[in-house]
């Protein structure tokens, strides 16, 4: 059953790396289905010979036919490659800093079976929802989540022997897409927002009838593969996520503009409408990995943190980028009342900004007058700090799995997030 959220611990741990570790991999058989096709592609900006540097280096070396290719990933700098033909200890090459494309590229073929997939199970019998579905597929997601699942699964394979991935795991990547997708239309609806990573949304194009209608179908069939899993944990587990949905937006749509807001209250509706899902995500991964308990429970609150970092930073973004970035209006949500991290602490500090609030921007200029007090209030760098405290609880639960590509993909995830906001 999915542990209750406890979001009051915001203590900024502290992880003390190795200065330099192995992943473990060998150039065997079994390890070939691991192999990624891209990194030859990579541009090699600088070459650093030394020893130098805190940054843990994990080296990944990936069985080929033809020639054998060793990567290394460190904690603190951007991805390297090593020089496969020098001798003794070969040089660190530096390349740019890794995108989420990186990040999963070790992944990559997963993610294509699960795009495939996606397209027969979401109900090719419905040509009007098929074709609603496909406005949020195709509109610019890096389906974060089937990764994560895919990370997790393949992470934790070693733990218990395992060689591939299982019928389960890729059937729990597409529901958990699914559900994903299912969300954002209804959010979309309840939002009223007309836009969606720069595209029209589903009910913009289609009409509220049909966006309902279209959530509602993908919820239901994505409970149908679910039950068709037959595991009794993984079904709680996924089927508490949708009741988290529900509840996050009664949470959220019963205190519009209230400024009395708490921090706790915010992150306990955060992890209802987002980390609740990655964290199911990333369980449900594990216990079909055959993990023991403690271990699938740590790749639970890997979720949950990683979950929560991630809405701080998106609430941030909501003031730092501009409409083109967002690809929605900026302030969107605190011009809808929905008081995020950065406004409950910059209320703190700014009485006029409760004002302004509470009288819900009825003057011309109020909203931009809110965003400037929300900025120059410290509210930002406040958030900031406690998406990086939720980061280092995520990265502190990863230390349970071995060491390899996925392991380290899984750290970088967490990292890439925070510099979406450096």
């Amino acid at each position: 059953m999915m542990m209750p959220a406890t979001c009051h611990n915001l203590e900024f741990g502290r992880i003390k790396f190795a200065d330099f570790g192995a992943c473990g991999c060998s150039f065997s058989a079994s390890f070939d289905r691991f192999r990624s096709r891209n990194y030859a592609r990579k541009v090699i900006r600088s070459v650093n010979r030394g020893g130098g540097g805190g940054g843990r280096r994990l080296i990944c070396c990936r069985g080929d036919e033809k020639v054998a290719k060793c990567r290394v990933f460190s904690t603190e700098a951007p991805e390297t490659l090593l020089n496969e033909d020098a001798p003794g200890p070969p040089p660190v090459l530096s390349v740019k800093k890794e995108s989420k494309a990186d990040l999963f590229e070790v992944v990559s073929d997963d993610l294509l079976t699960l795009n495939k997939n996606l397209q027969s199970i979401v109900g090719a019998e419905n040509p009007v929802l098929m074709s609603a579905a496909e406005q949020i597929f195709s509109a610019g997601g890096k389906r974060m989540r089937p990764a994560l699942v895919f990370l997790v699964s393949r992470a934790t394979l070693a733990l218990t022997g395992l060689e591939e991935l299982t019928r389960e795991h890729r059937r729990l990547a597409e529901i958990i897409e699914m559900i994903h997708t299912a969300s954002l239309i209804h959010d979309d609806v309840l939002d009223e927002s007309d836009m969606r990573r720069g595209k029209e949304t589903v009910h913009q194009l289609y009409g509220t009838r049909v966006a309902v209608l279209a959530g509602d179908f993908m919820f239901a069939q994505s409970s149908w593969y679910l039950a068709n899993l037959e595991n009794l944990e993984v079904i709680k587990l996924i089927s508490q996520v949708i009741k988290d949905f529900a509840s996050g937006e009664i949470k959220q749509a019963s205190s519009l503009f209230d400024c009395d807001v708490e921090l706790d209250e915010y992150l306990i509706k955060s992890y209802y409408k987002t980390a609740s899902l990655i964290a199911a995500s990333t369980k449900g991964a594990a216990i079909f990995s055959r993990v023991d308990s403690d271990i699938s429970e740590q790749m639970y609150q890997y979720g949950k943190n990683l979950g929560l970092s991630f809405q701080v930073v998106d609430d941030i973004l909501d003031f730092t980028q501009s409409a083109e970035q967002l690809g929605k209006p900026a302030g969107s949500d605190l011009a809808k009342g929905n008081l995020t991290a950065p406004v409950i602490f910059a209320l703190e500090k700014e009485p006029k900004l409760r004002e302004i609030i509470e009288s819900e921007f009825c003057e011309t200029g109020s909203l931009n007058e809110a965003i400037e007090l929300v900025m120059k209030s410290g509210g930002i760098e406040r958030a900031r700090v406690l998406a990086k405290q939720k980061a280092d609880e995520a990265i502190q639960c990863l230390q349970c799995l071995p060491q390899s590509a996925f392991q380290l993909a899984l750290e970088g995830m967490v990292k890439f997030n925070l510099e979406r906001i450096d």
